[in-house]
């Protein structure tokens, strides 16, 4: 038995360095392939789609374009790999989809995806308005269809690319009537997007999500019982106005019914969000257009009933567009604010 030991222990002390080496190598891959590059990870990654999601990737209303998934997915799947985010859930959004469908309801084009679950939610979602500054530029967008898009501060306009969600904001609207005889309070939650490359000035645009409503036709209330009166006992009372189908300020909006199912998936865990069209989409779009080329054949995309309203679309960079902005504030400087009426028989 002893010589059966030491033979054993012989044979472990003599292995061949060059073996030891090359099964070291070997484990040393095996953990590079569980954390590789991001952008890697996430190639694979999006490329192995789930079978189940398949039905929900197409052109048809309640579907997610190819192009559009892939991108969120690669998204979702790099920064999970890199640890910035935990959440089972991501979401996307198709900003060349019309916004109002003819038969009346908003357009679904805002995506929540949990593969983990293999659940697919498509909810509405409105695009950036944009502005007209009278004489100098033009870049506002209609209802159904965005045409204009742009990273400049104070454009009012949508841009796509990478978002992270981060935190929660609330903030008193103001009162509105719900009845003739009761009124109640506006709230809205604002959950602010960290942008990525193009978007990073996200934060300084403040740009997000929230529920497509406000309190509108503002009047002062004399209610100094209320947690959001000022110092004089008046706070703000109006009209009750939804907009799921509208416009924003560049902003994701969803409508109220929806909006809070959104804000609890992010709340205190953050996820990514994909939104299409970036820059370079735009761009080579145009190109295939003024080229008289399908974009489709050369390998691009673009919804097909926006894209026939709009012409062709155009992206408005911030290097560009913020200078003329604020020449033209700096010409047309803002009247000084009026003083908010007093409510009729709430004196």
């Amino acid at each position: 038995m002893m010589a059966d030991l030491h033979k054993d222990h012989s044979r472990r002390v003599f292995v061949n360095p060059k073996l030891k080496l090359l099964k070291y190598l070997g484990f040393l891959s095996a953990i590079a392939c569980l954390f590789a590059p991001s952008a890697s990870f996430a190639s694979e990654g999006a490329s192995r789609l789930p079978t189940w999601l398949n039905a929900h990737v197409g052109a048809g209303n309640g579907q997610i374009a190819p192009m559009v998934l892939e991108r969120a997915r690669a998204l979702y799947l790099e920064k999970l790999s890199q640890g910035k985010i935990r959440n089972a859930c991501y979401f996307a959004m198709d900003a060349t989809r019309p916004n109002d469908l003819t038969e009346g309801p908003a357009g679904g084009r805002f995506y929540i995806i949990c593969e983990a679950e293999q659940s697919f939610r498509v909810i509405s979602s409105g695009h950036g308005g944009g502005r007209n500054l009278p004489g100098v530029a033009n870049f506002t967008n209609e209802r159904q269809c965005a045409k204009n898009f742009g990273n400049a501060l104070n454009s009012n306009l949508t841009a796509g690319g990478a978002y992270l969600t981060s935190e929660i904001k609330t903030s008193f609207k103001g009162y509105y009537n719900v009845s003739p005889k009761q009124e109640t309070v506006l709230t809205r939650s604002f959950v602010q997007f960290d942008g990525i490359g193009e978007t990073a000035n996200a934060r300084q645009r403040a740009i997000g999500g929230h529920a497509s409503a406000l309190v509108s036709g503002i009047c002062m209330m004399k209610k100094p019982d209320s947690p959001y009166a000022n110092r004089d006992g008046y706070v703000p009372r109006g009209k009750l106005v939804t907009y799921a189908g509208g416009r924003s300020d560049g902003c994701t909006s969803w409508s109220p019914s929806e909006t809070p199912q959104v804000l609890s998936m992010v709340k205190d865990n953050p996820t990514t969000l994909y939104v299409y069209p970036e820059s370079k989409d735009i761009a080579a779009v145009s190109k295939a257009l003024a080229a008289a080329k399908a974009p489709e054949k050369s390998g691009l995309y673009w919804n097909a009933t926006c894209l026939q309203e709009i012409g062709a679309p155009k992206f408005w960079a911030k290097e560009t567009l913020e200078p003329i902005i604020t020449k033209y504030t700096e010409d047309h400087p803002a009247p000084p604010p009026r003083p908010v009426p007093i409510c009729e028989g709430f004196l």
